[in-house]
């Protein structure tokens, strides 16, 4: 087991300081959309999952996902080497979740879109290929998924 570089209380204020709204690739996402023409809500609390945009008239909710806290199979993701039973439950808990609001989400008739951060993050991202995809997707009303991801 590795030990941790800062004590207890320095990685509890740092990890309290990680916001769950208005991340960076939130506020990526919502200004490529709106410059697009599309208007949202955010955080729609009645919808299962409390979506982070939601489309109204698209009938589409859209999830912007950490790849550390949702624990996508990416490079952005590593396991964390100190209180392992802690963070493998925590993140399987994450994606059960996930997994449960996307199914009530479908059941309810609507379309559900993943954005995952590494598909934002890095060198070489085309963010505007992305917009494209997620537009034609909005659009189209044809697919209930669509999912970002590198």
């Amino acid at each position: 087991m590795m030990v941790d570089v800062v004590d207890t209380a320095t990685r509890s204020r740092m990890m309290s300081g990680i916001r769950a709204r208005n991340t960076k690739p939130e506020r990526q996402i919502r200004s490529l959309l709106h410059r697009r023409g599309f208007r949202f809500r955010l955080n729609v609390r009645e919808l299962p999952g409390q979506p982070d945009i939601v489309l109204p008239r698209y009938r589409a909710a859209v999830f912007i996902h950490g790849c550390f806290w949702h624990g996508h199979d990416c490079p952005l993701f590593k396991w964390p080497h100190t209180r392992e039973d802690f963070w493998r439950a925590k993140i399987a808990r994450n994606r059960a979740n996930d997994a449960r609001a996307l199914a009530a989400l479908a059941a309810q008739g609507w379309r559900v879109a993943v954005i995952w951060e590494c598909a934002l993050r890095g060198a070489g991202r085309d963010t505007d290929a992305l917009l494209q995809r997620l537009a034609l997707w909005l659009q189209s009303g044809e697919a209930t998924y669509f999912e970002a991801r590198v």
